[in-house]
């Protein structure tokens, strides 16, 4: 009996050390990657300022460098568990940044063509993190019910942007790559269900 609660007690152990082993590594990832980005927007702006004798370009790689580090932190720090975070952050922070952006090119198009897009493509990243949530045992049925939802993802796409600038609705290439998929996620479903079945480990 003592064996086993030994044996017990150095399993969390060892448990406990690779998870600081681990939020160690995540820690200086982060540093590192925080680092990189502070002396990128540095350089940016004193490029800037040298040339234009003002921020004028600088103020677009600092927006887009700030939201990329609000929406990466999360994940380099906590890894699969920073993906909530960081879908949250980018569903507050994205319209903002895409209306800030507008104001810095003068283009108003920017605006309202992105925020539609940023809209449809975060409901499609929340279904997928949702299903992915669900499905925790199943990664390979999760993956192929996602490259099945990408296909009316891409059509919904095409059409929303044909509405907007008055292209063509849906090409050849909308169609070969909805095939593509079709058959990616046919490959992952049936996988899936091999699996399941246990003709496959």
């Amino acid at each position: 009996m003592n064996h086993y609660k030994e044996k017990a007690d150095e399993n969390l152990l060892e448990l406990k050390r690779k998870d600081e082993n681990h939020m160690n590594r995540n820690t200086m990832t982060s540093i590192i990657c925080t680092i990189t980005l502070v002396l990128g927007i540095m350089v940016c702006c004193i490029c800037d300022v040298a040339i234009s004798g003002r921020f004028t370009w600088s103020l677009i790689v600092l927006s887009s460098a700030l939201l990329t580090g609000i929406v990466s932190f999360p994940v380099i720090l906590l890894g699969e568990k920073g993906v909530l975070a960081a879908l949250a952050a980018m569903s507050i922070f994205i319209l903002p940044f895409m209306y800030l952006l507008s104001l810095l090119i003068k283009v108003n198009e920017v605006f309202r063509i992105g925020a539609v897009m940023s809209i449809i493509t975060l409901a499609f990243a929340w279904i997928v993190y949702i299903l992915y949530n669900r499905l925790k045992e199943r990664k390979l049925l999760a993956t192929g019910i996602t490259f099945l939802l990408i296909i009316p993802f891409i059509f919904l796409v095409s059409i929303t942007l044909s509405r907007m600038i008055g292209e063509p609705a849906v090409d050849v290439w909308d169609i070969l790559s909805g095939f593509i998929f079709l058959i990616i996620a046919v490959a992952f479903i049936r996988g899936d269900y091999a699996r399941r079945k246990g003709y496959a480990k």
